[in-house]
């Protein structure tokens, strides 16, 4: 298992709908291990195993729920 925590950057989001909607977006994906939303700052930290999952799936995931996401640089 190889971790790694990446901030997404995502635009789009207005209320505590929208966080929960991007959590559950990204908490559904396999290899995943945590998820923290920030509106205030329009950004997600994720943690997740990238052995499982690539960070570009979780952004795409993101998109899929009807925001823009882009992945910070690390």
């Amino acid at each position: 298992m190889t971790l790694e925590t990446r901030i997404i950057n995502i635009q789009g989001m207005t209320c505590g709908g929208c966080v929960k909607g991007v959590h559950n977006a990204v908490s559904d994906l396999a290899g995943v291990q945590t998820v923290s939303v920030d509106l205030e700052n329009n950004l997600a930290t994720v943690t997740f195993d990238a052995d499982t999952v690539a960070v570009t799936k979780i952004a795409e995931a993101i998109d899929d729920a009807g925001f823009e996401a882009s992945v910070a640089n690390s």
